[in-house]
């Protein structure tokens, strides 16, 4: 029941900072009660309740603020309020109006997963798909859409507002200005304050967010929680139990206004919103494998200057153990190298580029991050006829030696600006030689990739401003902040890197210190960097000709010993050449960098046992209870060689299941019918 209009109700304040008020319960009302707030003593009374700022004073424009003030302050008072408590709280429907949301029952065998501000219901069954490991990866998310909403909605008038930010979200007057100021300013016309837009609430004005493959609906519900500025999110799934579960989520969270169900082939779906007018201003795609099937209508769907956020956990296939597979649904061949992890970030960049080219538009990187067992791309997409014509020369391929690992690129195509006009010719090539001037080996071709550069320092500058001023708002802002700091301190124009450990092992050396190598490249003349993507990295402008010298000064003061090395290996011609500079590996101040010097979290350890991609969700569930115990039974199987034969009794016969066995009880492999239905079970 509503508590009556009283001054001091519910909890000793004014009756418009209760929780349950909303500005839209009656204007002539709030009006009316404005102006009877003006007339009478309560003033002093409000400004001196401690849930107001400072300084505070009783205007037209103060009034509005300070009711979404304290209405904020309130709702972080009790964060762990009863569901029964919070079931019958009202919030805001599509128009913004309040509506009472019900109460939502959890079903036999449902678990409660909570992350971030969302509370999802997840059945045990693995009928959806679940992988609380990728926590870092939502996070990270909802951080670069909240950038990417403000950025774009301050073009519309407004402003964001984040719980926790240290910024200017709430107006506070100083002391010195008093009401009369105030009055005289609005009486001079001055401009109201552009509009808000808080998380959870509606904005008519906000952006558009399509999540196309959202199996419980957990990242959507975050985006509706904790993303200020959206109109909608739709969140879909092919899966009908997820659609359902979808719809679940967001009742139970009590975001049913923002987030919509949907249940669609997700190609079709974006294919259907390819018109100007229907497009999404944010297309997140997170597939369980490769999300190849989907660019083509992601970058068709997506408005102009969109944000297209995409995931890739196929890392076999773009790491170089298939190449010919990763060609396939790339149009780039994977290397296998020490650097496959930025090469798997720019594969998919020049896939992207690729198809958007088609349609007479191109990306532009935001952010490209390498974590874990996945990579994550950032992009917006553009229409301009001009600048495609640029994506030739924006790709490179790859000529990288297999015996000492040095690479060299070839550009796709060249431009030659005029001042007035662009040229664009063939590129010539290649940059290499029939066998590699170093070791004398021979060269794979990789690629193409893309070659320019991967992140946008500026948009990640603003990243990291706002999660390292607000390291509450995720649960994983520490290593956001780590990444983010190694990823600005990037060379931006240097595509790949090479790892220390693999250039002593190349020459069978002692691993020289990480600080005395970027010292030695920084004495040389060259820029150095580390890398986000892989320990122990050196991303630098020197050409393999400079490193090479330097690693041969580093084997004169470690020295090897030569009659252990085979005439014609990569060490023995590598060593076997003077070098052509005098290398100093006197550390230098600023061969460390600041994310190394303040000890950031940058590479973590595994967080959890068994940690890594979670099983394929089943229509009918049911995921084996004991599939972690056949795990360990077949790790390291083909290391661990069996010695005694009646070990071979714990694997099943493959013969016995082909109907091919003729040795009976006497095989040697069990004919047990669980263990050859344990082969069935998907990992």
């Amino acid at each position: 029941m509503r508590p009556t209009n009283s001054a001091f109700g519910g909890l000793g304040l004014p009756f418009w900072t209760q929780p349950w008020f909303h500005p839209c319960d009656g204007i002539t009302s709030l009006h009316l009660t404005f102006m009877f707030l003006q007339k009478t003593r309560l003033p002093a009374l409000i400004a001196s309740c401690p849930l107001l700022p400072s300084g505070f004073s009783l205007t037209r424009k103060t009034f509005w603020l300070s009711v979404a003030a304290a209405r904020r302050r309130l709702s972080s008072m009790d964060p762990e309020e009863p569901a029964e408590a919070s079931a019958s709280r009202t919030g805001p429907d599509a128009t913004g109006c309040a509506e009472k949301s019900p109460a939502v029952d959890l079903l036999p065998g449902e678990t409660v997963v909570r992350e971030g501000k969302a509370a999802i219901l997840f059945p045990n069954a693995n009928e959806v798909f679940y992988n609380p490991v990728q926590e870092f990866n939502r996070d990270v998310t909802c951080a670069v859409v909240t950038e990417f909403a403000r950025d774009l909605l301050a073009q519309r008038g407004v402003k964001l507002v984040v719980p926790g930010e240290k910024e200017k979200v709430v107006v506070s007057l100083s002391e010195e200005m008093n009401e009369d100021d105030v009055q005289t300013e609005e009486n001079n016309g001055a401009q109201e304050p552009t509009l808000t837009a808080m998380a959870g609430e509606k904005c008519e004005q906000g952006i558009r967010v399509l999540e196309a493959l959202a199996a419980s609906g957990l990242r959507s519900v975050r985006f509706a929680l904790e993303v200020p500025g959206l109109q909608s999110v739709t969140a879909n799934d092919f899966s009908h139990k997820a659609a359902a579960l979808i719809a679940r989520n967001a009742q139970y969270n009590r975001v049913s206004h923002l987030v919509q169900a949907s249940c669609k082939d997700a190609s079709m779906l974006m294919y259907e919103m390819r018109g100007k007018n229907e497009r999404y201003d944010v297309i997140d795609v997170d597939p369980y494998g490769s999300p190849a099937s989907f660019l083509d209508a992601a970058v068709q769907a997506v408005s102009e200057g969109g944000l297209l956020c995409i995931t890739c956990t196929d890392m076999a296939v773009m790491a170089g153990n298939c190449g010919e597979t990763c060609y396939g649904k790339y149009g780039s061949v994977s290397l296998k190298a020490k650097y496959c992890h930025e090469m798997a970030l720019r594969i998919i960049l020049h896939s992207l580029d690729q198809r958007a080219s088609v349609y007479q538009r191109y990306i532009q990187p935001l952010l490209s991050i390498s974590a874990d067992f996945y990579i994550r791309v950032f992009v917006r997409v553009f229409t301009g006829q001009a600048t495609v014509k640029n994506s030739a020369s924006k790709q490179a391929l790859v000529y990288n030696c297999v015996g000492c690992g040095s690479f060299h690129f070839q550009r796709m195509g060249r431009r030659i600006d005029n001042g007035k006009n662009m040229k664009y010719c063939a590129a010539t090539g290649p940059p290499v030689g029939l066998e590699c001037e170093h070791c004398g080996q021979r060269h794979q071709l990789g690629g193409p990739i893309w070659a320019e550069p991967i992140h946008d320092l500026g948009f990640v500058q603003k990243v990291l401003a706002a999660v390292s001023g607000n390291p509450s708002r995720f649960g994983t802002s520490k290593r956001i902040a780590g990444m983010l700091s190694m990823v600005a301190e990037e060379l931006q124009d240097v595509p790949l890197y090479y790892t220390v450990d693999n250039l002593s092992s190349i020459i069978k050396s002692e691993t020289p210190p990480l600080l005395q190598i970027r010292s030695a490249l920084l004495h040389a003349g060259y820029r150095v960097s580390l890398s986000h993507a892989r320990k122990n990295a050196v991303k630098t402008d020197a050409p393999p000709a400079a490193i090479w010298d330097i690693m041969r000064c580093w084997e004169k003061t470690n020295p090897v010993k030569r009659e252990r090395l085979s005439p014609g290996s990569p060490a023995f011609n590598i060593l076997s050449t003077e070098p052509s500079l005098e290398a100093c590996f006197t550390i230098r101040e600023d061969a460390n960098p600041e994310s190394r010097k303040h000890h950031l979290t940058r590479f973590q350890l595994n967080p959890q046992p068994f940690w890594g991609p979670k099983a394929r969700a089943k229509a009918g569930g049911g995921i084996s209870s004991d599939l972690q115990d056949k795990r360990k039974k077949c790790q390291n199987k083909r290391e661990n060689k069996i010695t005694d034969s009646s070990q071979l009794k714990n694997f099943p016969c493959k013969k016995f299941k082909q109907g091919t066995c003729t040795h009976g009880g006497d095989c040697c492999y069990s004919h047990d019918v669980e263990l050859k239905s344990e082969e069935k079970i998907d990992e």
